[in-house]
This record gives structure tokens, sequence and C-alpha cells, in this order.
């Protein structure tokens, strides 16, 4: 592999997007956001041709332009991407990156009054700019989704959401089976604030901005926890809720139930037409994830079985880190199905 960027068959746009879904949303984060869209190769000549689309969603902490990271001896994705549409073996699409970070680290793709309109934002104001821009077909037959991680999650959840948008998806990873994912880590959070800030998520986030994030053992893991109950469980006036008592680590149940109604194994009976709707459905985890995302992959897979949703579930040897030379298998699947 060449260790430097090539230069692409297809084409990458960088454009701004100023929000209005995101005005004054309760973190004070910015309202103006990048947007990238991949143009296959070919694009410019095929006048009149009107393309499937596939949105890119990040996982947690992501950020647009850590697509453009690379790992050891392995392309990036952008790369993955063009050379898989300039093989010519795949039906062409546009590939269209989405930022939704939030400075909690994430939206998971939802509304909430502790982060702000992200499912607003992606499906009414990024989906239309891209359809006025760009020769897409605008059915949502013809539009798909794909994360990894919290990513993978809102390409869950973002679907039965919203049918009248995606018609297809696919997640890697994605957070799902909360009480697999999510609830073991509650006892490190009492645990980690209890010795390091007095019991209080406060001293937490003054510290933890107050330094390069990372620095210490347990930042990822309340970062995670903070940041999820802001999304699952924010009352509406923004007031975040955790599902446990921060000093004890009791459950909070009613709390808790707000997280669960928000799992996508829970919701998939509730949303089993949107589901039977989709021209494919991707799920895949590696057998070794750290945060038994391959647990819930086949919990959500068993609950697609029981309301009749064809899809495709695909263990691997892997854990949850590195795992990005497997999107273009979904890539594919999406495009062909779009197509």
């Amino acid at each position: 592999m060449k260790p430097w960027s090539r230069e692409f068959a297809g084409r990458i746009d960088e454009h701004v997007i100023e929000s209005d879904a995101l005005v004054g949303n309760p973190l004070g984060d910015p309202a103006a956001r990048p947007l990238w869209v991949y143009t296959p190769p070919g694009y410019e000549r095929d006048g009149g041709r009107a393309y499937p689309c596939v949105y890119v969603i990040q996982g947690l902490t992501g950020q647009i332009d850590m697509w453009r990271n690379r790992e050891a001896f392995r392309p990036t994705y952008l790369e993955l991407v063009d050379e898989l549409f300039a093989r010519g073996d795949v039906p062409a699409a546009i590939v269209v990156f989405v930022d939704c970070w939030t400075s909690l680290g994430g939206s998971q793709f939802l509304n909430s009054p502790g982060t702000g309109r992200y499912l607003d934002y992606l499906c009414d104001e990024v989906v239309p700019f891209v359809d006025a821009r760009y020769p897409t077909d605008p059915r949502r037959e013809r539009r798909g989704i794909q994360g990894k991680s919290s990513g993978g999650y809102g390409a869950m959840v973002v679907p039965m959401l919203r049918p009248d948008v995606f018609g297809a998806l696919a997640s890697h990873a994605g957070d799902a089976l909360f009480e697999a994912c999510y609830l073991p880590e509650f006892r490190e959070v009492v645990r980690a604030l209890r010795d390091e800030y007095e019991g209080s998520y406060e001293r937490f986030w003054r510290d933890v901005r107050s330094r390069p994030f990372g620095t210490k053992k347990h930042d990822g893991v309340l970062l995670n926890c903070w940041c999820m109950a802001a999304c699952y469980s924010a009352d509406p006036d923004g007031t975040v809720r955790l599902p446990f008592d921060p000093q004890t680590g009791v459950l909070i149940e009613e709390v808790w139930a707000r997280w669960l109604e928000k799992d996508p194994v829970r919701m998939v009976p509730r949303h089993a037409e949107a589901l039977r709707s989709m021209r494919a459905v991707y799920l895949d985890a590696g057998t070794r994830d750290e945060w038994y995302l391959d647990v819930g992959a086949v919990a959500v897979s068993k609950a697609l079985d029981t309301v009749g949703v064809p899809h495709t579930l695909d263990l691997f040897d892997g854990g949850h880190l590195s795992i990005g030379y497997r999107y273009p298998r979904s890539l594919a699947m999406l495009a062909s199905a779009l197509a």
C-alpha cells in the first residue's frame, strides 16, 4: 500500500451547512457543520442519472475530519470507498459523510433536550441539502445509512424512527442490548467518581476540560455514561438524569426504563413494519468486542427474526477497534440493494 494519499477516481466535495435545528442547542455546540459528499467515478459524464445515496455516521467522539486518519499499513475509509467504486463491480452511489459531534462526545443521532435535535438535523436538513445539490434519487428506497459503534446505533434506530427518509441500513458493532454494553460500566463510574472526584460529575468535567482528554484511566467510561444519559434520559429542561445513584450504584428504575425504550433490541418489535420495509439490513460485530456488542448484534438479529425482517448477521474474529476494513462490505451491499 502506498504510504500517502493517492489521486482519487471519484471526488470529495466539502460543504458547510448552517443548521436551524442545531441553533441554540443546550451544549452551545456549533450550528454550522461540515459535510462531505463523495461522487463516484464517471459522475460528471452521467448526465440525467439519479444516484442512490448512502449516509455515513460516526461513533462516539467522532468528527468528520477523522475520516482522513490513517492506521498503520491500512488505507483510510475514504480511499476504500473510492477503491470500491473504481473497480466498477458495485453499482455507483453517492456517499455522504455527516458530522453529528457534540462537546459530550456524540448525539446518538437522536433529538434530546440534553444535546440537541440531531435526528432532525440529519433527516430534515442534511438529506434535503444533498438532494438539492446532487442528482440523487430522492425516494427513501434509494437512500441508506451506515455507521459503527454509536454510529451503528444511529444506523439502526434512525431508519426505525424515520422510515420515510431511509430504506436500508448497515450497523457495525452498534450499541444494543443495553444491559450488556452499558450496565456493567455503571459500577466503574461509581468507583471512579468516589475515588477521584468526591462523587461529583461536576468535578470530573472541570478536571477533564483542563487537560488533554484520555490522560486519566477513567475518562472514557465517565464521558460515555454521561453522554448516553444526555441522549437517552435528559428532562425537557435539559437536566441530565443518570440511571443509577452515583454514590451507591443502585439503579433508578424509572430512568433506566427510559434508556431501555431506546435500546434497538426493544425498539425492533415496536417498529417492525418500518424494518420490514427496508431493502437491506446488515449487522456485524467482532466476537471479541470489548463492549460485548457482538452479543447485542445477536440479540437484535433474534428480534428481527421474530418480526420477520430479512437481514444479514456477520460475526467475525475481532474486537471493537480497527475494524474499518469491514465497512466496504456493507457499503457494497447497500449500494447493490439501493440500486
